[in-house]
């Protein structure tokens, strides 16, 4: 059970027991509920994403120029995390009971609102939770003075200026750390909610406020929690989501565990799970989360700045993994911030092959939609035709042998997207009219309504000053005072791109023969992840001896390699953790075609990249294959 003291530094210098209770929105909603009423000190929880900033932003900017025109109806529904108070609210009279606080970022772009509903449940529930909210995230109004000033502001992905881009933002949304987090929870705070704080943010709060460490100095500490806010901030994927050996964990599935951190003083931690529920917590799964969305050996917050390459996890008992080992550095000067901007409309059609000759059955379609097209295909800023699926030999069943033709367009021309009627001239029927000069098999998609447009958002990251940042915690209980949070003093400046590099001393493949083809994955694990347009991709062994093939494989040139027609000649970074299961892990700049909002492919997170290069072929040792595979 939590101390009832407030003060930071107050409590007894046992571990602070964290407990991961969202990785989003779509993450199950007993959450709260049931580690609220577990032995556990803080509960965060992370609701917003690169999706959910750009979805909210836009319609906030809707809603706010409707309103000055007097065409706002009713009062919009608020634009933060849908779910959260029905995850909150049956947990709150053990939150009360047992001194339990909680910090969670599901304030999104209705902060204020979201922190006086949960007051007003607290209320309800006859109880005497202090609510604090923290703001500043908010930056449009900064961000427009400063490209009026001159600021180029650079990609972080492509490194070209924000001029270049081609689009207007809109709304603007940086990522605040942990030290309000902690702040308000030294003023008493009970329920601490924040717009877009970093994913890792409450855990370092939660830290920085129960130890008592010095935000100046005390870097190895809070880039410890920082590693550790990171490993349970997406909730299951610690404890076997996502996982390589998912396989093994089938029993169980239904339900996996929602993970617990115990962050001691000195920044490590050890990672556990819920008892009673499936999954598992290894090194395996530990690792493969703390590659989900990685950069390079530098992982950035605005509190700290943590290094990679040191650190080491050890399996000390059942579903429990001691972290180690991780070193802190001053924080950047500047933090991350999010564009959004209107990118125009989207649409798509599908058509179903069948069988034999699915690359010429395409190429038919494909000629005979661009020529329907004609002159208008100059309107698409997208006109992009994929070819999703195959048809296996000797197929069991039909549906086996069937793939679908996606045929997607982008555009700012309304009108060439407009209603998917039969008799409107554009997008559909460029599409619909070749049917019956279709190829054998033509088959027409079921469900039309994907061919009327859809308005899409671009999304473009870059870099704001961390003292041009408004940084500010609310108590709500004390006349509604405002606490101002100023960023770290001792602030460092970082190049955009970091260190890479190949292994030192690799080791001649031939000496691993004799060796089978087959694919990577057989034995080799991975995770990947997304950072708006840049794609990031680790892989690690099971056994200490694989580590020097792992190495001595991977090499940039050897990724390019796999990748095949998915590599566009983007940048690729490379960095190692020998301390991890022998981590290999590659940046791969610019390779997902925007961002989840606006990209034309199936794979809009980035989860997927790891998953097809696991299935590329490769010469695999026999004496590692004879272990068994993932």
């Amino acid at each position: 059970m939590a101390s009832t003291q407030d003060g930071a530094g107050d409590h007894p210098k046992r571990p602070i027991r964290i407990a991961g209770a969202s990785g989003g929105f779509s993450d199950r909603q007993r959450a709260i509920r049931d580690l609220a009423a577990l032995d556990i000190d803080v509960i965060v929880g992370d609701w917003l994403s690169e999706c959910t900033m750009t979805l909210h932003g836009a319609q906030k900017v809707d809603n706010e120029r409707l309103r000055a025109e007097g065409k706002l109806m009713e009062e919009p529904v608020g634009l933060f995390d849908p779910t959260f108070m029905d995850n909150l609210s049956p947990a709150l009279p053990d939150i009360a009971r047992k001194g339990i606080k909680v910090a969670v970022n599901a304030g999104a772009s209705d902060t204020r609102l979201l922190a006086s509903l949960v007051e007003q449940e607290v209320k309800r529930s006859g109880l005497a939770l202090k609510v604090a909210y923290v703001e500043g995230d908010e930056v449009t109004d900064t961000v427009n003075r400063l490209i009026k000033a001159g600021e180029p502001f650079p990609s972080l992905m492509t490194g070209e200026n924000l001029k270049n881009w081609g689009y207007t933002p809109v709304y603007a949304q940086c990522y605040l750390g942990g030290a309000g987090i902690a702040e308000a929870l030294s003023n008493g705070a009970d329920i601490v909610v924040c717009g877009r704080v970093a994913d890792a943010a409450p855990a370092v709060g939660a830290g920085m406020w129960w130890h008592g460490w010095d935000r100046e100095k005390d870097f190895d500490q809070v880039a410890g929690s920082l590693i550790c806010g990171h490993l349970v901030e997406c909730a299951a994927y610690v404890t076997g989501g996502y996982f390589s050996g998912f396989k093994r964990l089938m029993e169980g599935c239904e339900n996996l565990g929602f993970p617990i951190a115990e962050l001691h003083h000195d920044g490590s931690c050890v990672i556990t799970k819920e008892e009673g529920t499936g999954g598992e917590v290894s090194v395996g799964t530990v690792a493969s989360q703390l590659l989900y969305e990685i950069q390079g050996p530098l992982y950035y917050g605005s509190d700290v700045t943590a290094k990679l390459e040191g650190i080491s996890m050890k399996q000390i008992g059942p579903d429990r993994v001691q972290v180690t080992g991780v070193k802190g550095l001053p924080p950047p000067s500047t933090t991350k911030v999010g564009l959004t901007a209107v990118g125009g409309y989207q649409a798509e059609f599908h058509v179903y092959i069948c069988g034999l000759d699915l690359e010429a059955k395409a190429e038919w379609i494909e000629r005979q939609i661009r020529y329907s097209a004609g002159e208008a295909a100059k309107e698409l800023s997208c006109f992009k035709f994929s070819m999703n699926g195959y048809c296996p030999d000797n197929a069991r069943n039909q549906d086996l042998a069937t793939v679908d033709l996606r045929i997607f367009v982008q555009t700012k021309n309304k009108k060439l997207v407009s209603k998917s009627t039969l008799d409107v001239p554009g997008f559909n029927r460029w599409c619909m009219d070749n049917g019956l000069q279709g190829c054998p098999g033509w088959t027409l998609g079921n469900d039309q309504r994907q061919s009327e447009g859809k308005i899409y958002y671009e999304y473009y990251v870059t870099v704001l000053p961390q003292d041009q940042v408004q940084h500010r915690v609310t108590l709500t209980w004390d006349a509604n005072r405002a606490i101002n949070v100023l960023p770290c003093q001792n602030m460092a400046n970082y190049l955009r791109d970091q260190p890479s590099y190949e292994t030192q001393a690799p080791i001649n493949l031939s000496t691993y023969e004799p060796t089978t083809r087959g694919p990577l994955g057989w034995i080799v694990g991975g995770r990947s992840g997304d950072k708006a347009s840049d794609a990031n991709v680790g892989f690690y062994v099971r056994n200490d001896d694989e580590w020097d093939w792992l190495r001595s494989l991977l090499t940039i040139d050897k990724i390019k390699n796999l990748l095949d027609e998915e590599y566009k000649g983007g940048k690729i970074e490379r960095f190692e953790i020998p301390g991890i299961r022998a981590v290999v892990h590659f940046l791969l700049r610019d390779h997902l075609d925007r961002g989840f909002n606006s990209t034309s492919t199936y794979d809009t997170l980035g989860k997927n990249v790891g998953e097809y290069l696991r299935s590329k072929w490769v010469n695999i040792p026999n004496k590692f294959l004879h272990r068994g595979r993932f």
